[in-house]
């Protein structure tokens, strides 16, 4: 058995090396229920029990007549993918977050299925975690958040559903058959979208992409426009990580107060937050800082595992504009992204995201990135998550932090993932330039505070600040650390 590997998924195996990983991971904290010590052990037994299902029995063959194809790994060893740890008494939360950040460095074996997983038990707060680690080239954030969330229970019954990564997801819906001069037809009508997409997205990339690069563009939300920062540094085999955890209504409503969404509210205080963090460590950034933002193609009820995403390209607040002028420079930049977005066919779309990734890690290989303009200085995504509380064996679900992949000369990634009723944040850096993302994710923190103090109070209601906090058995070990 092959199949192929689509054009951006095989991106990310093209592209990978030792100081450029490309998998994607996540990490799930978990409350310990009282009288349950060896509940860690019983997850791990369990989920050594299942074999995985597809794409997680697939490892990629990249040369070939066929082109770059997945076959399937001719074994499977359950002790080396479903591994069992536990920290030292006394552990702190930091400690948990090093040990992550090591666990996320090295390269997964490609001779082998493109997973892993750490059952982590001994954290702070009688809790534990699991730490998923899976190659992009294989799944993507929106298909990987219900794989994992599927994989839970709504309800606190001792039950340990099958694993992400043994999940069977139900096939496509076959298509009524067609006859064939409509068949003939509808091939035609997709080669010729695709065409226009490509030579809509290269002459877009020209004439706008181009000038950027080197120094000369026209601004607005397009890629190569960002200037070199402390994130741009070369990267390194290290790692570092950090989480933080925000009320989700009380989000939506100092968003609602400035007219401004999630997203907005993320980016904004993100963005203030770097810009605390690179003065706290002697290297302020005295020019408007560019943030990658992908953004999911995928229809409703699609959960094909191949990668389905576009990019816009977000040009910050200026360095010194307070956080409640900052939010109104980014929704302007937001908007222009979106609209541009808006403008093409998913399929060229699609494209934009490969040619300018694609250009991205060629320059980030070559001498080139000594010339040109980085892509971007820092990635920030958001994954939908369940609006309701899931469970383990029993263990209640606290908190779903991501952690993405770093590549194309941009050394800092922030994901967020939306949770019940909280939104929780994954910081990734490179660790040689980053050493201390703890302390960015408190300043991120401490720029919310702000933002919701200085939000309008709504007319004929209460401020933003006066919104409950999330409940204290959430946020207790899983605030900005």
């Amino acid at each position: 058995m092959s199949k192929p590997i689509p054009p951006l998924d095989a991106i990310w195996f093209l592209t990978e090396s030792a100081a450029s990983p490309k998998h994607v991971g996540c990490v799930l904290l978990f409350q310990t229920p009282p009288g349950r010590a060896g509940i860690v052990g019983e997850i791990v037994a369990a989920y050594r029990a299942h074999a995985p299902t597809p794409p997680f029995n697939y490892v990629p063959r990249l040369v070939g007549a066929g082109g770059p194809v997945f076959v399937e790994a001719a074994g499977y060893d359950p002790a080396y993918h479903v591994q069992h740890l536990a920290l030292p008494a006394g552990a702190t939360y930091e400690s948990f977050l090093a040990l992550i950040a090591d666990l996320h460095e090295p390269l997964l074996d490609r001779d082998r299925p493109l997973f892993r997983i750490w059952a982590i038990e001994g954290l702070p707060g009688h809790r534990f975690a699991l730490y998923f680690k899976v190659h992009h080239g294989i799944i993507d954030g929106a298909s990987g958040a219900h794989r994992i969330f599927g994989s839970l229970l709504p309800t606190a019954e001792r039950r340990i559903m099958p694993p992400a990564f043994a999940m069977k997801m139900p096939p496509r819906k076959p298509r009524l058959p067609k006859g064939l001069a409509e068949t003939l037809g509808s091939l035609r009508t997709t080669a010729a979208k695709q065409g226009l997409a490509v030579r809509d997205v290269y002459l877009g990339a020209i004439r706008q992409g181009l000038g950027a690069l080197l120094g000369s563009g026209r601004g607005g939300s397009v890629p190569f426009e960002a200037k070199r920062s402390p994130m741009n540094e070369p990267l390194s085999v290290a790692r570092s990580f950090a989480t933080m955890s925000l009320p989700l209504a009380e989000m939506r409503l100092v968003g609602k107060a400035f007219g401004a969404t999630l997203n907005d509210v993320a980016a904004t205080i993100v963005d203030e937050g770097v810009h605390r963090y690179l003065r706290q460590v002697g290297h302020p950034f005295p020019d408007r800082l560019v943030g990658m933002c992908p953004i999911s193609l995928r229809e409703e009820g699609d959960m094909d595992p191949s990668t389905k995403a576009s990019a816009m390209f977000v040009r910050m607040g200026a360095p010194e504009t307070p956080v409640a002028e900052r939010i109104g420079e980014v929704m302007a930049s937001i908007a222009a992204g979106k609209a541009q977005l808006r403008g093409m066919s998913k399929d060229a779309a699609m494209l934009y995201a490969i040619a300018a990734l694609g250009l991205a890690e060629l320059i980030d290989a070559t001498r080139l990135k000594h010339i040109a303009r980085p892509l971007a200085n820092f990635v920030l995504s958001n994954v939908p998550g369940a609006t309701e509380t899931r469970y383990l064996d029993g263990a209640p679900l606290v908190g779903n932090f991501p952690i993405s992949a770093l590549g194309m000369g941009v050394g800092l990634n922030v994901t967020l993932a939306s949770y019940a009723d909280t939104m929780d944040f994954g910081f990734v850096g490179n660790g040689k330039a980053l050493k201390d993302l703890p302390a960015l994710a408190r300043h991120t923190r401490d720029a919310y505070d702000e933002l919701k103090a200085a939000a309008p109070a709504p007319k004929g209601g209460k401020r933003a600040r006066g919104t409950a906090p999330a409940p204290a058995a959430r946020g207790k070990a899983v605030r900005a650390r």
